[in-house]
């Protein structure tokens, strides 16, 4: 059955409506499905890429971000991910500078806007690759097939694998960057203003600016460069008309020669030479950016790509698209990570999961020999779009080019979505014409369809609200990810449920033996609960898989010092430091250890090389002025005090410390005032009013300690000394007493 274009879009199931009413219906539509996340958290990466990276900052000087990458390492680093994303980071920073902070709300309203304006965009993608570009007499871009085009927009707008993308705010990188790519397609269509279809006139100038357009889109996400194969595709098919069935036919069996001159008509080898040339430079400019070549991931980040032949690798791969193939298809099964045993690899043929990747290449096949031998011009030119628009930007996603550090990523399919959205509007539109006498009912299951994308939306975009929330929701979806039950563990762990914490990461040690960040933070909560040989165990395995695991070193030093194994915990600390030079939270707790050893000069010495570090270390500060208060080193210990609180000025730990030392110095007034300065910090410091009682007992101020003991031991009646002070201060005042009597 062959069909006409304005046919085929008759018979969409659904009103034609003007362009302002298509518009506003997919935004709202775009809006419903994520509104409800606008008030989330940060959750998942964007600790990395926004809590923790410094390039947001104001104090960071702005070229920083045309230095690092997308989570604020230095490029040129062998730990960073060479993810260059500057204009992405430069979002990120202008969010942080307006909200005046880490303020959430400003991130997320600006990625929900970000996607309405893309779905709404996407109405005059579709309506050229559906209907072709058509103009009036006045140059103005007609839409041929508005009913699909709103159609395919709206399923796009709708569609539950975009969740990740909008409610997640890393997802802010395919956000723009599908945007921009938008803006490249639909400047090189504006290249042809004017023509009319038949001559060879185009503006070069819009070509260039294309391109350039396309530079800025990869510049938010590497994806972005893309679009100059879906603007090649285009030319071909659209501009130059090639009609692949009629070529075929007359090369294969017909024996006639490739008229070159028909085919490449209309200038489209200075269009094609314009876009290999830009694409080149953009590639070899993005390999000059990642400094010392491309990231190292692991086999935990993509098991397939380290199996051990390439049958089982290529076996795999194809696994993967069939996975997210069915994503786009089912939209039901969601989680934010797919990695650590979520996909166990296929390692035999007789794996039934095979049966997967022949209904995959048997549909693509379908469809392709549809899209390339159909007699149905329309047919082709719609399925030949839709597969250009569904597999062109997922190639970078594919590990036909290079290793990718994901095994699925629901974000990468952004762009995809688009073909897909193409290909079953077609579908909705074949059925209309087949079954015209179901309309109703067609017209229903449509409705239905998107209710239920809606419905989904909602539904993801909500348990992206929270940390607890979508890790939680995970493990119904991958419950072998050991990752999920490290991130469900962590979340409990920080939310102060250590004991169910400790459930979650031993499973996750179970499913992955070999995760040693889940043995890391399981043996820091052991150590805490006092389980110091298990703490131990666990530690010292994590170091052994991964030797250059500081913190695990560091946290192995703190459990063989409580053990009393000090020199095993020494050479911990100082294996700590070795993989991590800038480590001063190491140094504090190397101080701590010399100090239990009475090397005090060596404590000094990590106490200052942790402030130097980090000069706001209050604990290295602190320590620094007790030892030295302990030591009667009581001028150095003031010293110390007035420096940490110059750069801490409202740290009533060392204020404390500091006014201990004035008082055993005889400064009563000054030290009156910092225990005053700290209680009005910390009011319910029952050893800052003992303290403070103390020295106006000593200053002979003995109604005021009267004043300051009763508090402190109505804070805490078991403190120690306070109690025997009092009492002392009692008979004192008893005995002045009697004397006034007498």
């Amino acid at each position: 059955m062959v069909l006409s274009e304005l046919n085929w879009d008759h018979q969409i199931p659904f009103p034609k409506l003007t362009p302002s009413e298509s518009r506003v219906l997919v935004c709202v539509a775009a809006l419903l499905c994520f509104m409800n996340s606008y008030d989330g958290e940060f959750v998942f990466d964007d600790s990395e890429a926004i809590i923790n990276n410094k390039d947001l900052k104001p104090e960071t000087p702005l070229n920083n971000i045309w230095r690092n990458d997308f989570w604020g390492s230095n490029l040129s680093s062998n730990t960073s991910h060479k993810s260059y994303r500057p204009l992405t980071v430069l979002t990120f920073r202008l969010n942080y500078l307006l909200a005046g902070g880490l303020h959430p709300v400003g991130f997320h309203v600006l990625n929900i806007a970000l996607h309405s304006a893309i779905s709404v965009l996407m109405i005059d993608v579709f309506a050229i690759l559906i209907g072709g570009l058509v103009y009036d007499g006045k140059g103005k871009r007609l839409n041929q097939a508005p009913k699909a085009s709103f159609l395919a927009a709206l399923f796009f707008a709708v569609h539950p694998v975009h969740t990740e993308s909008v409610a997640g705010i890393v997802g802010r990188a395919d956000l723009l960057c599908a945007l921009f790519f938008q803006l490249s397609f639909l400047t090189y269509c504006r290249a042809f203003q004017g023509g009319n279809n038949k001559d060879d006139k185009f503006s070069v100038s819009w070509v260039i600016v294309s391109i350039v357009l396309c530079a800025v889109a990869m510049l938010c996400k590497e994806q972005g460069i893309t679009v100059l194969g879906v603007n090649a595709a285009f030319d071909v098919l659209a501009i130059c008309n090639v009609n692949v069935y009629e070529l075929s036919q007359r090369v294969l069996f017909k024996g006639k020669s490739l008229d070159v001159n028909e085919l490449f008509k209309r200038g489209f080898l200075t269009r094609i030479f314009l876009l290999t040339f830009g694409g080149v430079l953009l590639l070899y400019a993005r390999w000059r950016i990642m400094g010392t070549g491309p990231p190292a991931f692991t086999e935990v980040d993509n098991p397939a790509s380290f199996a051990e032949n390439v049958f089982l690798r290529t076996v795999n791969y194809n696994y993967y698209y069939s996975l997210n193939a069915w994503l786009l298809l089912c939209p039901w099964w969601l989680c934010f990570d797919w990695s650590m045993g979520c996909v166990p690899l296929i390692k035999s043929v007789g794996d039934w999961r095979i049966i997967s990747l022949l209904l995959l290449w048997s549909g693509l096949f379908g469809l392709v020999s549809q899209a390339l031998c159909s007699q149905d011009s329309y047919k082709r030119r719609i399925l030949t779009f839709g597969l250009v628009l569904l597999v062109i930007p997922f190639l970078p996603a594919s590990n036909l080019f290079f290793r990718v550090g994901f095994v699925i990523a629901e974000r990468v399919l952004y762009l995809s979505t688009a073909g897909y959205c193409l290909i079953l509007t077609y579908a909705v539109g074949c059925c209309c014409c087949l079954w015209r006498k179901h309309k109703n009912l067609l017209r229903a299951a449509v409705l239905g369809l998107l209710c239920v994308y809606v419905a989904r939306c909602a539904l993801r975009s909500h348990q992206w609200r929270s940390e607890q929330s979508l890790f939680t929701s995970a493990l119904s979806v991958c419950p072998l990810n050991a990752k999920v039950h490290y991130n469900v563990g962590k979340n409990l762990a920080d939310r102060g449920n250590q004991s169910a914490a400790i459930k979650y990461y031993r499973e996750a040690v179970r499913l992955n033996p070999k995760y040693v960040h889940a043995m890391n933070n399981l043996g820091n909560i052991l150590k805490e609960r006092n389980e110091l040989a298990e703490a131990e165990e666990l530690l010292s395995k994590a170091v052994q898989i991964q030797p250059d695991f500081a913190a695990a070193w560091m946290n192995l030093g703190i459990v063989q010092n409580s053990l009393q194994k000090f020199g095993d915990a020494e050479q911990s600390y100082w294996n700590a430091i070795k993989f991590r030079r800038k480590y001063p939270d190491c140094y504090y707790n190397l101080g701590r250890l010399y100090a239990d050893l009475n090397r005090h000069v060596d404590a000094l010495n990590a106490w200052k090389n942790a402030t130097m570090l980090k000069p706001d270390h209050s604990l290295a500060w602190n320590n620094m002025v007790i030892l030295l208060d302990n030591t009667g080193n009581l001028a150095q210990a003031e010293v110390i005090g007035r420096e940490a609180l110059k750069l801490l000025p409202n740290d009533h730990t060392i204020m404390f410390s500091l006014a201990n030392v004035l008082g055993k110095l005889q400064k009563y007034k000054e030290s009156e005032g910092f225990f005053l300065n700290a209680l009005k910090i910390n009011p319910n410091s029952a050893s800052c009013h003992g303290n403070l009682a103390v020295l106006y007992h000593r200053w002979g101020k003995l109604d005021l300690a009267k004043k300051h003991y009763e508090l402190s031991l109505k804070l805490d009646p078991n403190a120690p000394g306070t109690k025997e002070n009092y009492n002392m201060l009692r008979r004192k005042l008893e005995q002045q007493q009697r004397k006034t009597t007498v």
